[in-house]
């Protein structure tokens, strides 16, 4: 024990490969985008429900939540409560739009709604957002193999995109998900082999262990505090939360894309309302293994809270075992990327290129220019995690991801809620209002000086979207776009 050794080389190498060759057979004899991107709307909805959680919780539950726990206490348990609610609203307003059409990319339904305009501008902050985002997953994903091998992060990042970028290039959506449902079982085996390596590691055993974490607060889970400045409050969990699950999984193009694959409606609606089942449970696994590595190491200080697991996993786990668990790092990082990759590409080609060059429904030339679109993205995701490398010290890599996405998620959400619910809004409403409900989430995260938590981010920003474009929409600003008033949710 203690180091990273041929026969762990020898395993975490053999997934890699097997796993990239496995991607690339399953996107045999693709031949039109609508495979490519969404699977010809046949996969099974168990599939989808694991790709879902892979997609969404990535290497950053694998190794930044333990971090989160061992440095704080249970409390980001919170938010799952406002991940399900929020899954279940989206299940049952949005979905049904989603499937009342033939949609191809989450951002279709509002160009139904408002117009082309709406669709290009929030399919480019998209774009923008999960660049941004996605790279900090992908930062995170090459500590292992830095600690590993010694390879300079610039290179290590360079390796894991590389490999990635394979079986997505090839396989499609169809390779993403059902690789994504295995990577998700990997690092759900490894996190569960380091809870029983912990109950010998530590004296006295995951017993010991509990009843030292809670003498010191740290296996409380619920606050009922309300300050804003806490970010895992009970309150921040259920309304923070649910939002934050509302956008991501009704209005992000990584989740959407997803849901589009299923067979029927009724199949999407039990993979995204199970698939929040699931994270409950997931997180509080690896926020528990967060707790037995406070335990084991005797609240020792490290310098970044992200390197304290695979620190643990390199150095004190059984031959082979470690290896069994980098691969679950690699996993767990790999299905996020892939997943990001092919979402990117699938925005690029469906919102911009197919009605700019004039395309259309011609599903050969938007599968050749899906994979051209994948090279793109693959290569830009690379690049801004290697820019990220410098600014890596500080908060914890799973919340600097969720503070970027939730700036925007708020624009995103509140536009949507006026498709559904106001007749009366328009294109000239609603992207101003995404606008400034977007700037003041962002004002707020530069400047408020950690007076407002995270969570509230998207709850702010939806009600600005949704105020100030129901208001300049009854001004008779918003005449562009789709006029008719009719609802996404609607008949």
């Amino acid at each position: 024990m203690g180091v990273f050794t041929t026969v762990d080389l020898i395993v975490l190498v053999a997934y890699l490969l097997g796993v990239t060759a496995w991607g690339a057979w399953l996107g045999r004899n693709q031949q039109g985008g609508r495979g490519y991107f969404l699977g010809n709307r046949e996969l099974p909805w168990g599939a989808v429900l694991l790709s879902v959680v892979a997609t969404e919780t990535s290497t950053l539950t694998f190794l930044s939540i333990p971090g989160v726990a061992y440095l704080g206490n249970l409390g980001f348990l919170q938010l799952t409560i406002g991940y399900l609610l929020g899954r279940i609203v989206v299940s049952g307003v949005l979905l049904p739009a989603y499937y009342r059409g033939e949609l191809n990319t989450a951002y279709a339904l509002l160009e139904e709604r408002f117009g082309t305009g709406t669709r290009r501008f929030t399919s480019g902050v998209f774009m923008v957002t999960r660049l941004l985002a996605d790279s900090v997953r992908l930062f995170l994903t090459a500590i292992p193999l830095a600690l590993i091998t010694g390879w300079p992060y610039p290179l290590s990042i360079a390796v894991i995109g590389v490999v990635t970028l394979a079986y997505t290039y090839f396989g499609g959506i169809r390779a993403v998900v059902w690789v994504d449902a295995l990577q998700m079982g990997l690092y759900l085996v490894g996190a569960i082999s380091a809870m029983v390596v912990l109950q010998f590691a530590i004296d006295g055993g995951w017993g010991a262990a509990l009843t030292d974490a809670s003498a010191a607060g740290k296996l409380a889970w619920l606050d009922f505090s309300l300050d804003p400045s806490v970010p895992y409050t009970f309150w921040a969990g259920v309304i923070g939360g649910g939002f934050l699950s509302m956008a991501s999984h009704g209005t992000d193009q990584l989740i959407v894309q997803r849901l589009l694959t299923c067979r029927n409606l009724g199949a999407a609606q039990k993979a995204l309302v199970g698939s929040g089942v699931v994270v409950m449970i997931q997180f509080a696994v690896f926020l528990l293994v967060g707790v037995g590595l406070w335990a084991f190491y005797g609240g020792r200080e490290f310098a970044v809270s992200d390197e304290i697991f695979v620190t643990f996993i390199i150095q004190e786990l059984p031959i082979g075992v470690t290896g069994l668990l980098i691969a679950g790092v690699f996993a767990a990082g790999m299905s996020s990327l892939s997943s990001s990759i092919n979402a990117l590409a699938s925005t690029s080609a469906y919102d911009f290129w197919a009605p700019l060059t004039g395309a259309g429904d011609d599903d050969l030339r938007i599968f050749r220019a899906g994979r051209v679109f994948t090279l793109v993205w693959a290569s830009l995701l690379i690049g801004v995690a290697i820019a990220y490398v410098p600014m890596a010290e500080g908060a914890a890599a799973v919340e600097v991801a969720l503070q970027i996405a939730s700036i925007v998620y708020g624009g995103f959400l509140g536009a949507f809620l006026l498709g559904a619910l106001d007749p009366r809004a328009r294109q000239g409403g609603v992207i101003p209002g995404m606008i400034v409900g977007i700037g003041i989430v962002a004002s707020i995260w530069l400047f408020g000086g950690g007076r407002v938590g995270w969570p509230w981010f998207v709850p702010i920003g939806a009600i600005v979207t949704v105020g100030l474009g129901a208001l300049l929409s009854r001004r008779g600003s918003g005449s562009a776009g789709v006029t008719s008033g009719r609802r996404p949710g609607g008949g």
